[in-house]
């Protein structure tokens, strides 16, 4: 018969060795990372095919709370949309595709950003996220009939973003709006 301080050191080699294990594992995933120069795409996910305009809509939200978007109503996804008219005292008019332009420059100075695509009042982007390439998929509209921008920022993978797509939305509306205070 095993002592119960027999059965407690078990269990603790087995936690070890567990642990152990998923260190080597992350540790091969951060280093193939750096080898590859950021270009890890193990966690990258396909691109989604539902994104673009639909009826001059972004696609709503999935139910995972790894999504926010300017068209959703709930807590969890809800997100305002951007402005993009300066100051109403000021009375400078932005056009969509100046709006867009603006946008392009915010995000093309972020790390680890690519444009996949462009029109003249809309905006597709995918971020990578640093040390295991998790790539968000965000997109702008600028929506001329509300007088603003939608916004729709997702991850592909996972269930919960840690906050991340919300946090993007609001840098880059900090950075939008620090742009129209500088025209």
């Amino acid at each position: 018969m095993e002592t119960t301080e027999k059965k407690s050191s078990n269990i603790f080699q087995k936690m070890f060795n567990i642990t152990i294990v998923l260190l080597v594992v992350v540790a091969i995933v951060v280093g193939i990372n750096i080898a590859t120069a950021g270009k890890l795409t193990l966690f990258a996910g396909t691109r989604p095919d539902n994104l673009g305009l639909y009826s001059g809509r972004l696609a709503p939200c999935p139910s995972s709370p790894n999504c926010v978007s300017s068209y959703s109503q709930d807590a969890q996804h809800g997100i305002a949309s951007l402005s993009y008219d300066s100051e109403p005292e000021i009375a400078i008019r932005l056009t969509p595709r100046s709006a867009i332009a603006n946008i392009k420059q915010i995000i093309e100075s972020m790390p680890r950003t690519n444009i996949v695509k462009e029109e003249e009042n809309y905006l597709y982007a995918e971020f990578t996220s640093k040390i295991m390439g998790y790539v968000d998929d965000v997109e702008f509209y600028v929506d001329e009939d509300a007088n603003a921008i939608q916004v729709r920022s997702a991850s592909r993978l996972g269930e919960s973003d840690l906050g991340v797509n919300r946090e993007r939305v609001e840098t880059i509306r900090e950075k939008l709006n620090e742009l129209k205070t500088n025209t």
